[in-house]
C-alpha cells in the first residue's frame, strides 16, 4: 500500500515506517524536523529511512493548510498514520501555543487531506494523558474522560472528537491510539529514560518527581509498532450495538475506534530506575521532587479491545527493553 505517516523524523514514526517499508509497503513520510529537542537525532533518524527502497521524504509542517492540501492530492495515499504532534506534558504549561498549531490545526489538516482524497483508514496518536484526573484503574477506552489536567492532553481529546466527526459526516474509518509511555532505542531525549541514562553515565544528579512514586505502563517500542500495523490493517467500522441513550465512548455509530496501547504492566519509577542502574552499572544521584503541575500519578492501561480485536499482545519486558536502550545509547554517543 502507499501511506502516508506524519512525524517520521520522531521516534514512534521513524520505527514504524521502517517496518511498513520492510513488509513492502511505500511510505510518505512528513515532518518539519523542528527544534523541540536536539536535531541531530532526528536527521540520524531520517538518514536511516532515505536509504531505504521506497522511502520519500517531504520535509513540511502539517500546520501548513495549502502544503497539505497540494501533497494529499499529489500522492494519493490509501492510508495514513498521523504522528507528528507537539508532544510533551510540561512544555505544554510553557508553550501553549505551539499545542494549538500542530495538534489542532495540524490533524485538523490531516482530517481534511483524508475527506477529499479517498483515504481508507486514518490511524492517529492520541495518549494516555487524556485519562487526565480519572483514578479507576486500569484505564478504559469506555470510561468517560472530560476532566484533562494540561493543554496537551486536551488537544489529543480535541483529536478524538474531531476525528468522531469526520467518522459521522463523511464516513471516514478513523482509529484513535492512545499511547502509554513508549521507550525504547532512537527515543526522545525530554522523556525519562533517555534523561536518567545521560545523567547517571555523565554523574549528574536525576529530577525524580513524586518521589519515585509514579506509576506508568511502560511500552516498548517494537510492540508499539506491532500494535499501530495491526491497527491500520484493521479498518476500523461501526459498532452496530452502539446506543445514543446509553453511548459508549470508545466506539460509534459511524466508522471510529478509540484503543488503549501499552503494556497492561505498570512499573514504580523508583524501579525503572534501578533497573537503568543496573543496567549501566552505576548508582544514580537522586533529587527527590513533588508531583508537577500537569502530570498525573498513574498510567494503567486496559487493553483487552486491542486485544480481541487485532491480537495485540505486548512481549517484551521493561528489563529487556531498558537494556537495548541503553546499549543504543552507549553506542550512538559513543560514551
Amino acid at each position: 500500500m502507499k501511506i502516508l505517516v506524519t512525524g517520521t523524523a520522531g521516534f514512534i514514526g521513524s520505527h514504524l515506517a521502517h517496518r511498513l517499508l520492510d513488509r513492502g509497503d511505500e511510505v510518505i513520510g512528513v515532518d518539519n524536523v523542528n527544534d523541540y529537542y536536539d536535531v541531530n537525532l532526528k536527521e540520524a533518524r531520517l538518514e536511516r529511512l532515505t536509504s531505504k527502497a521506497g522511502f520519500t521524504e517531504v520535509r513540511e509542517d502539517v500546520s501548513d493548510r495549502a502544503t497539505m492540501e497540494a501533497l494529499f492530492a499529489r500522492q494519493k495515499p490509501e492510508r495514513v498514520v498521523h504522528l507528528a504532534a507537539q508532544a510533551g506534558v510540561r512544555y505544554s504549561i510553557e508553550n501553549p501555543n505551539a499545542y494549538v498549531d500542530a495538534n489542532l490545526v495540524g490533524f485538523m489538516n490531516i482530517l481534511e487531506g483524508c475527506r477529499h482524497n479517498g483515504v481508507k483508514h486514518l490511524v492517529y496518536a492520541s495518549s494516555s494523558s487524556v485519562y487526565g484526573a480519572n483514578e479507576t484503574m486500569p484505564f478504559s477506552v469506555h470510561d468517560n474522560v472530560d476532566h484533562p489536567l494540561s493543554l496537551y492532553a486536551a488537544s489529543k481529546k480535541a483529536n478524538e472528537l474531531m476525528a468522531h466527526t469526520y467518522s459521522h459526516l463523511y464516513n471516514l474509518p478513523t482509529t484513535g491510539l492512545r499511547f502509554f509511555t513508549v521507550y525504547g532505542p532512537w527515543g526522545r531525549p525530554d522523556m525519562a529514560l533517555f534523561i536518567f541514562t545521560r545523567k547517571i553515565l555523565a554523574g549528574e544528579p536525576i529530577d525524580v518527581f513524586n518521589h519515585g512514586h509514579h506509576r506508568r505502563d511502560f511500552t516498548y517500542i517494537d510492540d508499539i509498532v506491532e500494535g499501530v500495523i495491526r491497527t491500520l490493517d484493521h479498518v476500523a467500522g461501526p459498532n452496530q450495538g452502539w446506543s445514543g441513550e446509553t453511548p459508549d465512548p470508545g466506539t460509534s455509530k459511524a466508522p471510529y475506534r478509540l484503543y488503549n496501547i501499552g503494556s497492561n504492566n505498570p512499573v514504580e519509577l523508583s524501579r525503572f530506575i534501578e533497573i537503568i542502574e543496573q543496567r549501566i552499572g552505576k548508582k544514580a544521584e537522586k533529587k527527590l521532587l513533588p508531583l508537577q503541575p500537569g502530570d498525573v500519578p498513574a498510567t494503567y492501561a486496559n487493553v483487552d479491545d486491542l486485544i480481541a480485536d487485532v491480537g495485540y499482545k505486548p512481549s517484551t519486558t521493561v528489563e529487556e527493553g531498558i537494556a537495548n536502550f541503553v546499549d543504543w545509547y552507549r553506542d550512538f554517543y559513543r560514551v
